[in-house]
């Protein structure tokens, strides 16, 4: 049988080894309470960003959608000014003829 004075020995370092793993708990708990804190912090921030990410694309998506059709816009303007053009051309080439032979049949021979 082990001495008396042995075991108040062991019962003492098991009391203070207690103790130090009661407050090693409170603490563990503490910092667990903590990172759940900064977790749920973080995973609102996430959504946040998200939440703007999203809307950024769609702006971006009507920004392009616009580009889109103002170029489709521009197309079909220039198409019908080449026309426009093409027509007045013709046009000023008929005049000039028919100027040129009106001016060349009003000649005296």
């Amino acid at each position: 049988m082990p001495p008396a004075d042995d075991i108040e020995t062991r019962l003492a370092t098991v009391e203070r080894d207690v103790v130090e793993l009661r407050e090693q708990l409170a603490v563990t708990r503490s910092d667990a309470a903590a990172s759940r804190m900064l977790a749920a912090g973080a995973d609102h921030d996430v959504s946040e960003v998200r939440a703007e990410l999203r809307a950024h694309t769609q702006s971006l998506n009507a920004l392009r959608e616009t580009q889109l059709e103002q170029s489709r816009k521009i197309d079909e303007q220039g198409r019908e000014m080449r026309e426009g053009f093409a027509k007045l051309a013709t046009g000023m080439a008929q005049i000039t003829a028919l100027l040129t032979n009106h001016s060349g049949s009003a000649e005296p021979t």
